[in-house]
Parts: C-alpha cells; structure tokens; sequence
C-alpha cells in the first residue's frame, strides 16, 4: 500500500531526474522542499546525515531493491535551493530513474516544473535572476569560451557591475529628492555641478555594460545574419552552400523567395543563424512587397547583413539594399554569380566574389565569416560574461531615462528628474530580479531542463 508522510511546511517537495536524457553509467534524482530527507529516508531504510555520502538500497512499496547507489543530504539553507535537498544517486538507466522519482510521488514529493530548482534558489535568495539565467546558458554552452563566460555570470560578475550602478543611481536620486525640498535654491548652489558629474559618470559606466552585455548576447545567441540583396542575385544558392543541404527553394525566377528561411550553421563553435530573404527592388505583387516588409524587419535585430550582389551587374539594386543595412553593425559584401563573367572585374566595396554553383570563393567567404564569428568569440576574454536580450532590453531602457534625467537636472525640473532616475533604476532592478514580474518569472524559468 502507497504511503503518504506528513506535511512539515506548505510548500511542495519536488523530484526530478537532474542528469541528461540517456542511459549513462550514473544517474540522479534530485529532492528539493522539507520532507526530502524523510522521503529519502523511507526510500533508502537508512538515516541520513548532512553532507555524507552514504551507500543504500533504494527500495520500492514492497521492499524489493530498485537499485543501489549514494545518497546525499544537503541540510536548508546550505543547498542550491536553499531548502533540504537530496540527490539520489544511482545506474544511469532511465527505466531504473523513472522507478525512483515515481517512488518519491508516492511518498509525498510531486515533480517539478522545468527550471523548479533554480526558480526556488531565486526565491530563497541563493541566486539572482541573472545568475539563475546563467544556470541554464552554462549547460547549453557550446565550446570551452561561451561556458566560461556563462561561469562568470553565474558568478555574479555581471549582477554586480548591475548592482553598482543601481546603487550610485540610487544615491543621485537621494541627492536630487533631498533638494526639491529646496526648490528655491538654484541647483548649483546644492551642488549640481558635482552631481551632473556624478550622472556623467554613471551614464558612461551604463554605456560600457551596455557594450559589454551586447557582446555576451552574441556569444550565448551566436551571430544573427540576414541573407539580403536584389531579387536573383542567389541569396538561396548561398544559403545552400553555407548550410550544406538544400534548405531553400532556387530557380531562375525573381521573387521566388517570399518568407523568410532560418539555418543555424557553426564556425569554430560560435553559432551562426542564417535568414534568407525576399528580393529587395521596387513593385512586385502584394506577397512578394509583404516578404519585403519582413526582410526590413528581420535586418532590424540583425548583428550581420551578408549582401549578396550580381557580379555581372552588382550596382543594380545597390541603393535599395544600402538604405536597408543602413542600421546592421556589421556587413560583408559578396558578388555572387562571379563563374558567368566574361571578364575580371576590380573589387568593388570589398567585396567577395563567388559563385554558389560551382563553389568558387567560398571558402573565402568561409574564412570572413570565421573571422567575424572568432572576433565575437573573442570578446569572451578576461571578465567576459554571458548575457540575454532582456538583460540588453533593460539596460538601454536605464540609459534612455537616464539620458532624460541628465536633460531634466539642467532644466531644473528637479521631481520629474528624480522620477526618470526611479525608472532607470527599476530598469536595472529587473535585470538581477529586484524588480520583476511573476509571468517574466515563469517565461524564463519555463525555459530551462527539468532537474535544473
């Protein structure tokens, strides 16, 4: 008979498997909430003690062996969740995995949602949300760099440098309150000299973590490229080429490509997303004008416009495209078609030339993609660190009302400086969780493995 052990707090004790999905040589079922040790105990027939390892058989309703393997008590709040945890630790075979965490719903535990334990470590104070975050970027980092920032973040390196500047804008803004309350004084005479240098100071410090939590975009999402040029220039053939399959639809048709195509290819461990795009000219029909619309907002979140040109014509169409990338950091100009010229034509803009049917210049344009994926790979060096879009979000949010902030101390509107400092303060304050919202909270940490 299935037996339930006594509540000892309101909260839920949930299991999971916390290994990878898999057979492998150890596996483990995590507890965390305030019967895990009880649970552990009446699934081991053992007691348990703080931070030993202690050998038992793992035992089913009626007594007969699960399997046998360690089980490791981490007393609250000294956990990652901050509450009693167990990890059970027994052969890496999924059916013998499933058994334990099915065994610990009977006793009591229920299982956990994804991201359930890093959520409670958020909660309990172990982690702030940006290093909960960095949990989950640790364990889906691709090469040796991108983990080693994603440690750094997990480390705090990002939430204090957050931190510090929430704090100096905190104390600016106690500076400005305290002289509403003397609104007759000029500024200046309580100090606004110091203080627009103070808020010079910080809005520097703001823009360097700014460029710095770009950068770790970069590293966790891999470079985000977009296909673009005039219609039949061969922007698909190249997509093909780069991804080595034939992902898009190619024809000697203009417009052939309405909607956009994603591919993810890898260069020396830095992802590269690839989107082909419609043609960008004049007219066409209303589906064909539609996938141009997207095309311009696609380039809008891009960090590469890769511009594929007619070597046999490459002005044509070359302002349309120009004012497109006009507003993507980085470009990279490639004359495709180049096996149909009759003659050798001078490097125009830098440009690359190669032919997507025959393969010529390719590995040319490899090696500029290599270069430009490396150089962002780069920026993962001393003090790097990962970083989300909502963290990018964030703090140019805090910079704008920063820069409105700057704008209203000089016009000495003194209470609507002070609410434009409250702002880029919460700004900030939901990068580490000070200031969130429950459903930001659920989105992020439904993205995460369960068992994490």
């Amino acid at each position: 008979m299935t037996t339930y052990l006594p509540n000892e707090s309101d909260r839920d004790t949930i299991a999971a498997i916390a290994t990878a999905p898999g057979a492998g040589g150890v596996g483990i079922v995590r507890l965390s909430g305030p019967r895990s040790r009880a649970i552990a105990q009446a699934l081991s027939a053992r007691e348990l003690s703080p931070r030993q390892a202690h050998y038992v058989r793992f035992r089913d309703e009626n007594g007969e062996t699960i399997d046998d393997g360690i089980a490791l008590y981490f007393a609250a709040p000294a956990s990652y969740t901050g509450e009693d945890v167990v990890e059970l630790q027994a052969h890496g075979s999924p059916a013998v995995l499933h058994e334990l965490v099915a065994r610990c719903v009977a006793l009591g535990a229920r299982r956990a949602r994804p991201g359930e334990f890093s959520e409670r470590a958020f909660l309990e104070g172990r982690l702030d949300l940006a290093q909960a975050e960095a949990v989950a970027d640790l364990i889906a980092a691709a090469d040796v760099r991108a983990a080693r920032a994603a440690r750094r973040a997990l480390d705090g390196e990002f939430s204090r440098r957050v931190e510090a500047i929430g704090d100096e804008l905190l104390a600016i803004r106690v500076h400005v309150e305290a002289a509403i309350d003397f609104a007759d004084e000029p500024i200046d005479t309580l100090g606004g000299a110091q203080l627009r240098a103070r808020l010079g100071d910080t809005a520097l410090a703001l823009e360097e973590l700014l460029k710095a939590a770009e950068r770790g975009r970069r590293l966790r999402d891999g470079l985000h490229a977009v296909i673009v040029g005039p219609p039949n220039a061969g922007k698909s053939s190249l997509l093909n080429v780069l991804a080595g399959s034939d992902r898009a639809i190619v024809t000697d048709i203009a417009g052939t490509t309405r909607d956009l195509l994603h591919e993810t290819i890898r260069i020396d461990g830095v992802e590269l997303t690839l989107v082909d795009t419609a043609g960008l000219r004049e007219g066409g029909d209303v589906i064909e004008r539609e996938g141009m619309r997207r095309a311009r907002g696609e380039l809008q979140r891009a960090d590469l416009a890769l511009v594929v040109l007619d070597a046999r014509d490459p002005e044509g169409g070359r302002a349309a495209v120009s004012d497109a990338i006009a507003d993507v950091p980085l470009h990279v100009w490639v004359h495709n078609k180049a096996d149909l010229l009759d003659r050798d034509m001078p490097e125009a803009h830098a440009a690359l030339k190669v032919s997507a049917r025959t393969g010529a210049g390719i590995e040319a344009l490899h090696q500029r993609l290599r270069e430009l994926a490396q150089g962002n790979a780069d920026a993962a060096g001393e003090g790097a660190f990962t970083a989300r879009a909502r963290h990018v979000d964030a703090l140019a949010i805090a910079r704008e009302h920063l820069a409105q902030a700057r704008a209203e101390l000089d016009s000495e509107a003194l209470d609507l400086a002070a609410e434009s400092l409250r702002l880029a303060h919460d700004a900030l304050g939901e990068i580490t969780g000070r200031v969130h919202a429950d459903d930001l909270l659920g989105h992020i940490f439904s993205s995460f493995c369960i068992g994490k």
